[in-house]
């Protein structure tokens, strides 16, 4: 999941960057082209991770064993004995393993019981016996992951598997043993076999696969105290059981191009933020190049003082703008708390723009529009204002387009 974390950490990197200011008080802003963080090619293939405490299982079966092995000198069959009649005998099974991914994984596998076999060519048909055990270390392939997809809910998984271990045999009572040790005959022996075979699993709930199992170990010619003929002998086992798995069968699984969408959406949001950012800074700028703000040029044949609150406007335009909000407020706050005053509102225009007569219009509209929204917006009654306006004939400022303005004067 580490990949994972990797993308989103990227473009919440470059989210940070955007938010850095663009400019200074004094700098000029410049375009800034839209950074992509998109731009990688991604695995389209799950990829699987899991705990080492994940996966593990016991497996605790039963079935029988069958040896195939030399049944004498030459191997000889009496005429009309009963061959291989009745040597199948009880095994059981105990293993522990683990899948360390959905494919692959190995067990410790013990087996244990009594061998039989017969030696036509004796009397009585030559039974021969013996007790064994062995413990293998098996690798295990899951087919079906491997071939349609991992599914840990899937109800029949078909489970080669190969491996090498080593076996105990003792009490070997061969009637045609001829294997010499120290103090005659052995009755005992090590060998190393090597074992291969299939399971089927079948899934009855999250923790618990019922298997039916078939397999084959193959040993040295010295097995079972007998040796001649062919130089390998085997033993064929089928069982069936139980497994029992531990915190059930699961992966953490991660697809790169499955997260694409939201990377990209990530991007997104970062380029919106970018471009959010560079505009902010642009108005900043626009604000700060005016600075410092122009001194009023109070008219001597003004009765009344003007007060500090006024209401700038764009050109041609006498609509309030979002910035201007807070000096139609604070005008409201005045009067709210000067219940006894009233105040003038006078609207003015640029000279340098429109006629004498449009500014007069528009000097009115932008009056009006201030009263307005102290009336409807801030419930000021409309008897405490005073709507005036000069046009362009009068400019208050030396700066002409800081005459596009309303100001307030007290009665």
């Amino acid at each position: 999941m580490k990949a994972k974390n990797l993308y989103y950490l990227m473009a919440l990197c470059a989210g940070s960057f955007a938010l850095a200011p663009t400019a200074s008080a004094q700098d000029v802003v410049v375009e800034e082209e839209a950074v992509s963080v998109t731009e990688f090619n991604c695995d389209n293939s799950t990829k699987y991770s899991q705990s080492w405490r994940d996966n593990w299982f016991l497996q605790l079966g039963a079935g029988v064993d069958q040896p195939f092995v030399e049944r004498g000198a030459n191997g000889a069959k009496a005429p009309g004995a009963l061959v291989n009649r009745h040597n199948m005998t009880a095994v059981y099974n105990v293993g522990v393993g683990h899948w360390f991914s959905p494919y692959m994984g190995f067990r410790l596998n013990a087996l244990g019981g009594a061998l039989h076999w017969n030696t036509p060519t004796a009397p009585g048909n030559g039974w021969s016996k013996a007790k064994h055990a062995n413990l293998n270390l098996e690798f295990m392939w899951d087919m079906c992951n491997s071939i349609a997809g991992v599914n840990p809910d899937r109800p029949v998984s078909v489970i080669p598997f190969i491996g090498l271990g080593g076996d105990y045999t003792w009490d070997i009572n061969a009637v045609s043993a001829n294997i010499v040790g120290n103090h005659g005959i052995k009755h005992s022996s090590w060998t190393l076999p090597v074992t291969a075979g299939f399971q089927l699993r079948f899934r009855l709930c999250k923790y618990v696969d019922f298997f039916a199992e078939a397999r084959a170990g193959f040993y040295p010619d010295n097995w079972l105290g007998f040796a001649a003929g062919r130089p390998l002998e085997a033993n064929a086992e089928v069982l069936g059981g139980l497994n029992i798995n531990f915190g059930g069968r699961k992966w953490n699984s991660y697809n790169q191009c499955a997260d694409m969408a939201t990377i990209a959406q990530l991007n997104n949001d970062v380029n919106n933020l970018r471009a959010e950012n560079l505009a902010a800074a642009q108005t900043i700028a626009a604000l700060q190049s005016q600075l410092p703000c122009p001194e009023p040029v109070v008219q001597k044949d003004c009765a009344n003082a003007p007060l500090m609150t006024t209401v700038r406007f764009t050109i041609n335009s006498d609509k309030i703008m979002p910035t201007e909000e807070v000096n139609v407020y604070n005008m409201a706050e005045w009067l709210k708390a000067n219940p006894n005053e009233k105040v003038v509102i006078v609207g003015y225009a640029d000279r340098d723009t429109g006629t004498s007569e449009y500014n007069m219009a528009l000097s009115k509209k932008r009056a009006d529009a201030v009263a307005n929204a102290l009336i409807n917006q801030y419930g000021i009654d409309a008897s405490r204002l005073i709507v005036k306006y000069d046009g362009s004939a009068t400019q208050p400022y030396s700066t002409n387009d800081w005459n596009r303005i309303v100001i307030f004067t007290q009665n």
